[in-house]
């Protein structure tokens, strides 16, 4: 991967809505994450370049934030979430045609395929790692989906 291509990945990341990208070939590997100050780290065996990426600076037409989502409902406390192990596409089902893997009421162990998310043209079966009942999708197919996002949550 030369340098072009390296400042290529940070300039969509920026103007992403991302807040986590892994790129990884043979000899390469670059991670962006956004925090206080945007982190890139790259690799490429045997060195490791690491150097802070300013973040975008803000627009002037930026909309002001939004509030605060409202405090979990009583409903939700006691249920565990499945969630995204990656950046990606959610689909709840293999084919558009098909059925999805599992619905509400859907009794499921750790290997429970529960659905696919789809990462630079991957497509990586998520499975439930937990045993219980889903109580709640919170996904709808094909929308993106964040690290550490919660798509189902389980009793």
């Amino acid at each position: 991967m030369n340098l072009k291509d390296v400042e290529k990945l940070i300039q969509m990341f920026r103007d992403g809505d991302l807040s986590e990208l892994d790129w990884e070939e043979e000899t390469f590997r670059l991670s962006l994450r956004r925090g206080a100050a945007d982190q890139v780290v790259a690799t490429a065996p045997p060195h490791t370049v690491m150097m802070a990426a300013p973040a975008a600076p803000p627009s002037a037409a930026a909309p002001a934030p939004a509030a605060p989502p409202p405090p979990a409902k009583d409903e939700d406390s006691g249920l565990a979430a499945i969630t995204s192990p990656m950046v990606g596409t959610f689909y709840a089902a293999p084919t558009p045609e098909a059925e999805p893997y599992v619905s509400v009421g859907s009794t499921v162990t750790e290997d429970t395929v529960v659905c696919i998310v789809e990462a630079m043209k991957v497509m990586n079966e998520i499975k439930a790692e937990k045993r219980g009942v889903i109580r709640k999708i919170l996904v709808e197919p094909s929308t993106p989906v964040q690290f550490g996002e919660k798509l189902f949550l389980i009793e």
